[in-house]
């Protein structure tokens, strides 16, 4: 009797384990699709093709719709540290749009994420500024560098208020960090940039009023 019941109740453990490993194996598709397109985006974005940028973010979008339903029956799975990067890289993504585009920034209830991973998201946006930040160094676009510049320290401002264990916030202690770091060497950089620039064109102002040289006469 005590053996058929064992076999009773290890039967059906075995039934609900095999259904969570499948999703399991479906939702580890999901996330490597979905990461894809986020960092797709991103990529399109620093490259300013912004319609494209945006359609995969329409794209991202459904495949976060579908993976959390694929995920409805399994909430453990919800929380699994694949998924949850997976929807923190659908966050960065969706700021970093919104921020270099000049769009409104989307919050954690209309990107459909728990608070912490949406924290975590808002702090990798901040650090991939950076890369932008740099390629507008490079042009000499910097009216738009410092606005970015702006919106880093913005968040990084956010960021420290934000004063709970890591257990809650999933480690965004440390991300903050990272912020602060990225945020110090990309000031510094587009300051001394900024100078240099500025001392340029001083420089080019002066010739101008000094006007050519004349030639000796012979």
């Amino acid at each position: 009797m005590l053996w058929e019941e064992l076999e009773a109740i290890a039967q059906a453990i075995r039934s609900s384990l095999d259904a969570k490993n499948k999703a399991r194996d479906v939702v580890l598709v999901r996330c490597r699709e979905l990461t894809r397109l986020c960092a797709l985006s991103i990529r399109a974005v620093h490259r300013e093709d912004y319609a494209y940028g945006r359609q995969l973010l329409e794209e991202a979008r459904k495949a976060v719709v579908v993976l959390q339903a694929d995920l409805a029956s399994f909430p453990e799975l919800l929380y699994a540290g694949y998924t949850q990067d997976a929807l923190k890289e659908w966050v960065e993504a969706s700021i970093v749009y919104a921020i270099v585009t000049g769009c409104s920034l989307p919050g954690p209830q209309e990107l459909n994420v728990p608070e912490a991973v949406y924290l975590n998201g808002l702090a990798e946006a901040a650090t991939e500024l950076r890369r932008r930040i740099l390629d507008l160094i490079r042009t000499d676009c910097f009216e738009e560098a410092e606005r970015l510049l702006q919106a880093m320290d913005g968040i990084y401002e956010i960021l420290i208020t934000m004063d709970y264990p890591d257990a809650i916030t999933g480690n965004l202690r440390r991300a903050t960090d990272v912020v602060r770091g990225t945020l110090e060497r990309t000031r510094g950089e587009l300051t001394l940039s900024l100078r240099e620039h500025r001392l340029q064109q001083a420089l080019q102002r002066m010739e101008g009023r000094a006007g050519p040289n004349p030639g000796k006469s012979g």
